[in-house]
């Protein structure tokens, strides 16, 4: 069976889809200023519980650390999800952030595939080396 794609650029058209029937997502949202926007995207995230594939398009921002944390726990939350590409770059995420999307990666079971672009925000060496051994625990990752 071949999956729908549903691709959503606005908030709030994806906060009002049928959240539960989506396998297969694709969001951009770039440069929208969404930080405050981050949790409400992460709390309907975490109620797609048929998610296999979600591509976030989230560059510029201002996401903070807060925001990437709970949008990470969320994720946490889609035991389906397999593949996963997440476009982070030119928010404001610190070590603090990294941390806790790191944390919640690694409750990602099923994750085999992920793509995650952290460039340009305050993530430093040491809090880079610990989202690496988080996402170590995810042991069906393989790209």
């Amino acid at each position: 069976m071949i999956q729908q794609i549903k691709e959503y650029n606005r908030l709030e058209d994806f906060l009002r889809s049928s959240l539960s029937s989506h396998q297969v997502v694709h969001i951009a949202m770039r440069s929208n200023l969404i930080s405050e926007g981050a949790s409400r995207l992460g709390s309907a995230l975490a109620k797609c519980i048929n998610l296999s594939n979600l591509t976030l398009y989230l560059q510029s921002n201002y996401i903070s650390d807060e925001g990437v944390s709970g949008l990470g726990s969320a994720l946490a939350k889609c035991i389906n999800l397999s593949n996963l590409t997440l476009y982070l770059s030119y928010n404001s995420i610190g070590a603090m952030g990294a941390s806790g999307l790191g944390s919640a990666l690694a409750k990602c079971i099923n994750l085999s595939n992920l793509k995650l672009d952290l460039r340009s925000n305050q993530i430093g060496d040491k809090a880079a080396s610990g989202l690496g051994s988080a996402l170590a625990k995810c042991i069906n990752l393989s790209n």
